[in-house]
């Protein structure tokens, strides 16, 4: 009897509470269709506002990427005019510079001038450097300075009285010339049978010739004032 009445009880609560949730489900209030659509409306402009701003974003990485890339290629560019306007100054003289090449030193004879010959022959002139260095070049030598002072277009090399005078400023022997270049081809330029170096010493001038694995040359400190000389105006009218 008591497991019968168990089971009876049983069955009564969980009919109570069944009906209980039936109540409460039947309680709660529909939604609307009218929120729905509403809801659904607002949902739909967020997907807009969202597309919009994710469109906007793409352009803007775009501009962006233009804009770095055209930096770039003005970099490349302006990297390109620094390199041409470094050589032309190395060209020019105006910067200091190092590499391989050879040194040159000369020296008077010492060659006792015999009864009717002049001895200033035995002396360097400012044509003896100027050979060497016209060798140097010859030989493709891309810097070359004098006693420190560095030879650029305008330079002269010209004698005053018994001293040389290189950029306007006088020097005297010994006289060392450094090039830069290939240095077996500038020694083979010097030394070439019947060169600069066979006319100097046939007169009993001291000359030595040395292959250097780097020298350092001076840039140009004079003036540079061109009164001629203008760059040539490219378009106009002819």
């Amino acid at each position: 009897m008591k497991t019968r009445g168990s089971q009876i009880a049983l069955t009564i609560i969980f009919l109570l509470f069944g009906f209980m949730l039936a109540t409460q489900f039947r309680a709660r209030p529909p939604i609307p269709e009218n929120i729905r659509q509403q809801r659904t409306e607002e949902l739909s402009v967020l997907l807009q506002t969202a597309e919009q701003e994710r469109d906007a974003l793409r352009t803007e990485v775009a501009s962006l990427r233009e804009q770095i890339t055209y930096m770039m290629e003005g970099q490349d560019k302006l990297d390109v005019l620094q390199a041409e306007l470094q050589k032309a100054r190395i060209l020019a003289g105006l910067t200091e510079v190092e590499g391989p090449g050879v040194s040159v030193e000369m020296n008077d004879s010492t060659r006792p001038a015999q009864p009717g010959q002049d001895p200033n022959v035995f002396l360097i002139h400012d044509d003896d450097v100027q050979k060497v260095v016209n060798a140097l070049f010859a030989a493709g030598a891309e810097a070359i300075s004098v006693n420190g002072h560095r030879l650029i277009t305008t330079s002269e090399i010209i004698c005053a009285g018994n001293v040389i005078i290189v950029n306007g400023a006088r020097i005297a022997p010994p006289i060392k010339i450094l090039a830069i270049g290939n240095p077996e081809t500038l020694e083979a330029g010097l030394k070439m049978r019947g060169g600069v170096v066979d006319s100097l010493v046939l007169w009993g001038i001291e000359v030595k010739v040395k292959i250097e694995e780097k020298v350092t040359l001076p840039a140009y400190s004079g003036p540079l004032n061109l009164q001629y000389a203008t760059p040539v105006k490219k378009g106009g009218a002819g």
